[in-house]
């Protein structure tokens, strides 16, 4: 027992001390920050230019961003295997060329940066030219002109005229003519925007970017509407008629320039992955330069793809979600249902909110065990079972998400998050302690369950936590050494203190 004990107290200082020294490492050495505070929001931001090979020699341009809108761009990689590459000037902006004489197979073009906003400024203004009128068939020029007439009415100014643009447009239920001018343009509500506001004469271009959200994946690129008002640029949000530039939207692309353009290929998609980090501009080039010096003892995850650097923000946070667990069980001695499904469970919690995903939690599993109930008078088999369970949760989850979406309730479609196969076998598991334990056991093991996820939550949504796991990773060889030593208490649980109370008191 003592040298079971020894062994486990070597191997876990071993970890606990490897982890942390390492991780002392890259605050000296690597000149990371070691709270979130000392750094300013840095986005990476990877975009991914897919296509088919068609015939004939290929030839892909992309626009890249200029630094509007006070974004400042650290660093830039491009990854052109196999292809001849060359980033040149043009009247609007630089662009990147990828070329190649033959492709036989579908390829994806790469281009990662860096980039952060120093202040906050506005886009410079375009040209003041009018606008070519569009090209109308008699019914839409009869459409057109009956809606810009009542549109003209109720405004006073081209920046009023926008704004009721855009709600009309918008609207659940649009006028006739602005849902025939809707039909008739493929239901693309900006190519109508910007032709009724060519109708009227009014200067207006599209500004294309990236609405930034941490961790999205296969991101596409958004547009803006930049207006004349007759003095000044204005920028509306073609979905809520919103003015101005919002803060979190990255700036791609001013103007009518194709963001994309391949030649020799087909199907061609433009896609995004976004990663933000709490890291100062120093930190972030210090790392991208000398990222091959220190590649053995560096082991930050901002060389892997952007995508993969989104799932491990998440990932990382496992090993402390189950820290709380073991703490819970072995030193408090709180029950729950199953040893870590209050870990999933604080995962979903993560993407839906915390009141919201215990609203979802109670409602799925409360109407579970009800329909479970029902079930168990059918005597079916175990594996049938837990199968009709999983179906049940899954039609649950559904309903849920479209009463939610006409209540407007948006909240809910979140519902998605939480894990269906554990979500079932909670069911089931609950159910049979109730058959055999009662609804008291039943009651203490799921809010314990509940209890054990909330502070899991709250332990992971705390920012220094998330820093500490994506930029310093190694410091989880030292929890997993932590754990190791409350693996081998034996000692009273402190909910058996309190039961034992009266024997204490006796002595």
């Amino acid at each position: 027992m003592i040298a079971s004990r020894a062994k486990v107290g070597i191997v876990a200082g071993a970890l606990i001390v490897f982890g942390i020294a390492v991780a002392a490492y890259k605050v000296v050495g690597l000149d990371l920050p070691l709270w979130p505070g000392e750094s300013r929001e840095v986005w990476t931001i990877e975009t991914k230019v897919s296509f088919k090979p068609a015939s004939g020699p290929v030839e892909v341009d992309l626009a890249l961003p200029s630094g509007l809108g006070g974004w400042v761009t650290l660093e830039e990689h491009f990854a052109s295997s196999g292809f001849g590459f060359s980033v040149f000037e043009e009247a609007d902006g630089r662009v990147a060329r990828w070329s190649r004489q033959l492709l036989e197979h579908p390829t994806t073009l790469y281009f990662k940066q860096q980039v952060y906003r120093a202040r906050r400024a506005e886009l410079p203004d375009m040209p003041v030219e009018t606008p070519d009128p569009p090209l109308l068939e008699a019914d839409q020029q009869a459409a057109m002109e009956r809606f810009v007439a009542d549109l003209r009415e109720r405004s006073s100014s081209p920046a009023t005229f926008t704004a009721l643009m855009i709600q009309e447009l918008r609207r659940a239920e649009p006028s006739q003519d602005a849902e025939f001018l809707l039909g008739t343009y493929s239901d693309a509500p900006l190519r109508v925007m910007l032709d009724v506001l060519a109708y009227v004469d009014i200067p207006a271009y599209p500004v294309r970017g990236i609405a930034l959200q941490d961790g999205r994946r296969r991101q596409t690129l958004s547009t803006l509407l930049q207006v004349y008002d007759g003095s000044d640029w204005e920028v509306f949000d073609p979905e809520s008629g919103q003015a101005g530039l919002p803060d979190d939207f990255f700036v791609w692309r001013q103007g009518n320039g194709a963001a994309l353009r391949v030649l020799g290929g087909r199907d061609s998609r433009l896609e995004f992955a976004l990663v933000r980090n709490s890291l100062s501009a120093k930190t972030v080039v210090s790392m991208e330069e000398r990222s091959d010096e220190f590649a053995l003892l560096d082991f930050s995850i901002y060389a892997l793809p952007v995508e993969q650097q989104g799932i491990f923000k998440g990932i990382l946070l496992l090993p402390v979600a189950a820290f709380v667990v073991v703490m819970m069980r072995v030193l408090v001695g709180i029950k729950t249902s199953g040893t870590f499904m209050p870990v999933l469970i604080a995962l979903a919690f993560l993407q839906t909110t915390l009141w919201v995903g215990l609203a979802i939690f109670l409602v799925l599993v409360s109407v579970g065990l009800w329909i479970r109930s029902w079930l168990s008078h059918l005597n079916l088999l175990l594996v049938a079972r837990v199968s009709a369970v999983v179906i049940v949760v899954v039609l649950l989850m559904a309903a849920l998400s479209l009463i939610s979406y006409k209540l407007g309730v948006d909240q809910a479609l979140t519902v998605t998050f939480f894990p269906t196969i554990i979500l079932s076998w909670t069911i089931e598991r609950m159910s049979i302690l109730w058959e055999e334990e009662g609804g008291r056991e039943v009651m203490m093991q799921g809010g314990g369950s509940l209890l054990v996820a909330v502070l899991a939550y709250l332990t992971m949504s705390v920012p220094v936590v998330e820093h500490l796991t994506f930029n310093f990773p190694e410091l989880l060889i030292s929890l997993l050494g932590v754990i190791l030593l409350i693996g081998k208490y034996t000692g009273y649980r402190l909910s058996e203190l309190y039961r034992f109370r009266d024997m204490a008191k006796m002595q």
